[in-house]
């Protein structure tokens, strides 16, 4: 990523999307705090460039690295941040899931049948000359049990959730190829971006 993000700066590489799916490991953002790791699990915990805090990645979470150059589109971040946002609610919105944004709460957030708040997707993000890398999760069919290593993004008072949770039998390849979709109707010089599927 850092390879692509050097490229796309010195004009020698593609704008890219990469999804993808991690082994069981933490991260940590640049304003992650060490007492918001509560026990690894024995999985590896890895020091990110990306804003936030700690987050997990692991089998059956959707993972979008997005590496684009807002030159071509606003240099704005609050507008790309909002753009990312709108990514994760409209491919939720294909699968019946209702997405939502929560004032100083980072994220996409649902609410279960029990009327409970819980997050469904994760955004951390870096610029570099407006260059962006890192990017979003999206929860599909993880274990949820590893979130209680981390206190996510910070947020002790809000569990996490996933499409399988909320009764959505959705396999990862499905949301991969939405998501595909989605993203190239959500960002204006789509013809630009060349998605990199897992295989």
């Amino acid at each position: 990523m850092e390879q692509q993000v050097e490229g796309i700066i010195r004009k020698t590489a593609e704008e890219m999307l990469w999804l993808l799916q991690h082994p069981p490991l933490y991260t940590a953002g640049t304003s992650a705090k060490s007492t918001d790791l509560l026990n690894s699990q024995g999985f590896p915990v890895y020091q990110t460039g990306r804003g936030g805090e700690y987050t997990y990645h692991g089998i059956g979470q959707a993972v979008g690295y997005v590496m684009l150059d807002l030159h071509r589109y606003q240099q704005d971040v609050r507008w790309y941040i909002c753009t990312l946002e709108q990514w994760l609610i409209d491919t939720l919105a294909a699968f019946d899931v209702k997405g939502e944004r929560r004032a100083g709460r980072v994220g996409i957030w649902v609410e279960t049948p029990d009327g409970v708040e819980e997050k469904i997707a994760a955004i951390g993000v870096r610029l570099r000359r407006w260059v962006t890398f890192h990017g979003v999760s999206l929860n599909v069919n993880p274990d949820l049990q590893h979130f209680q290593g981390i206190v996510p993004c910070g947020i002790k008072e809000f569990g996490v959730t996933s499409l399988h949770a909320l009764g959505v039998d959705a396999s990862l390849e499905e949301v991969f190829t939405v998501m595909e979709n989605v993203f190239k109707k959500t960002f204006i010089r789509r013809e630009s971006v060349r998605a990199l599927m897992p295989h």
